[in-house]
C-alpha cells in the first residue's frame, strides 16, 4: 500500500515537472537546473499537501469552539508566513544544500567500508510481513526522540533562546506548529532525520511518517477547546494537553507536557499534566515584545541576538 502511494506521488510530481515546470524553465534557458528544480518541485508539493490537510482539519474546529477571539489578528498571519516559508521554501532549501552532499559522502564511505548498518525490519524480519506495525512502531520510536529534542530546547540556555521564538505567541493557532527559529528548524530536520536513517525508515513510508506528525502537531496547537477525555488524553496529545504546556512557560526541570503526538512519553518521565480545566494564555513575558508581534525576519534577528547572548554567558 505505502509503495503503491509512493508510486502514485511520484508519477504526479513527474507529471507536473514535465508538463508545467520544464517548460518554463527551457522558455527561460534554465535547464542547466532541471535536476535542481526537479528536487525542489517534491518538496514544494508534498509541503502544499500537508497544509491542505493540516487546515481542512484543524480551521473547521478553531471555528467551532476557539479558546480566544482576537480583534486584531497579524500576529497570526505571521504564523502563516513561517508555514509557508517551512514547508514550501526556505527549510526544504537549506535541507537539500546543507545535507545532500553530507549524505551523498556518508553513503559512499558506508559503501566503500562494506558494512551494512543494521535497521528495524533487519532487526526484526517479520515485520517487512507487516508494514502497518511497522509503521506504527517508526513513529513510536521518532515521536520518542522529538519528546526529548523538545525538552533539551527547554532545557539548555542556548537552545531555548531559539526555541524561545516558538513560546512568544500570545494568539496560538495550528499555524503556530511551524514558527520556529530558522536554525532550529535546521537542528530540528537533522535530529529527526538521523533519527529515521538510523532505523531503516522506508523512502515509502517517511512522507506518511512526516504527514502524521505534522498533523498532530497542527491541532495540538489549535486555537480550540478541545480535549480527548480521561482515557484519550493518555494516548494522544490534544489541543488543551499541549495548550498547558504553552501556558507554563518554564524553560528546565519545571515545564510540562513535551510529548509532541504521545503524551505517554510525559507519563512515563514524570512530565504529564492532566488538569482538563484550563485553557490558559499562551505567550513568554520573559521575552521581547518584538518575537509576538514583529514580523518573520525581526523574530528571526532578535531570536539570533538572543542565541548569541546565552552563547556569551548573559540572560536571553
Amino acid at each position: 500500500m505505502f509503495d503503491w502511494m509512493a508510486d502514485t506521488y511520484g508519477l504526479f510530481t513527474g507529471w507536473l515537472f514535465e508538463e508545467a515546470v520544464q517548460p518554463a524553465m527551457y522558455a527561460l534557458g534554465l535547464m542547466d537546473w532541471a535536476e535542481e528544480a526537479f528536487h525542489w518541485l517534491d518538496f514544494f508539493v508534498f509541503g502544499l499537501l500537508g497544509i491542505g490537510v493540516v487546515y481542512l482539519v484543524c480551521r473547521p474546529l478553531e471555528a467551532w469552539r476557539p479558546v480566544e477571539r482576537w480583534e486584531d489578528g497579524s500576529a497570526v498571519w505571521t504564523d502563516v508566513v513561517y508555514t509557508l516559508l517551512a514547508r514550501l521554501g526556505i527549510l526544504p532549501l537549506l535541507a537539500f544544500v546543507l545535507f545532500a552532499a553530507v549524505q551523498v559522502r556518508i553513503e559512499g564511505l558506508i559503501a566503500d567500508s562494506g558494512w551494512v548498518p543494521p535497521t528495524l525490519e533487519s532487526t526484526f524480519p517479520t515485520l517487512r510481513e507487516y508494514p502497518l506495525l511497522a509503521l506504527l512502531i517508526y513513529i513510536v520510536i521518532l515521536d520518542f526522540g522529538e519528546y526529548w529534542r523538545h525538552r533539551f530546547q527547554h532545557t539548555f540556555g542556548w537552545w531555548w533562546a531559539l526555541h524561545s521564538v516558538h513560546h512568544a505567541q500570545k494568539q496560538m493557532t495550528f499555524w503556530t506548529d511551524d514558527r520556529n527559529h530558522v536554525i532550529d528548524d535546521v537542528i530540528a530536520a537533522a535530529w529527526f532525520g538521523v533519527i529515521a536513517v538510523a532505523i531503516g525508515v522506508p523512502p515509502g513510508q517517511f512522507p506518511i511518517i512526516l504527514l502524521v506528525l505534522r498533523l498532530g502537531e497542527s491541532l495540538s496547537h489549535a486555537n480550540v477547546r478541545l480535549d480527548f477525555g480521561r482515557v484519550g488524553e493518555r494516548l494522544l496529545v490534544s489541543p488543551r494537553f499541549h495548550r498547558l504546556h504553552h501556558g507554563l512557560l518554564s524553560a528546565g526541570a519545571t515545564g510540562k507536557n513535551y510529548a509532541v503526538l504521545l503524551p505517554v512519553w510525559d507519563w512515563i518521565f514524570g512530565t504529564a499534566d492532566f488538569d482538563r480545566g484550563r485553557y490558559p494564555s499562551t505567550g513568554d513575558p520573559t521575552a521581547p515584545e518584538s518575537l509576538a508581534s514583529g514580523g518573520w525576519l525581526r523574530q528571526q534577528v532578535d531570536g539570533t541576538k538572543r542565541l548569541l547572548r546565552a552563547l556569551r554567558g548573559r540572560d536571553a
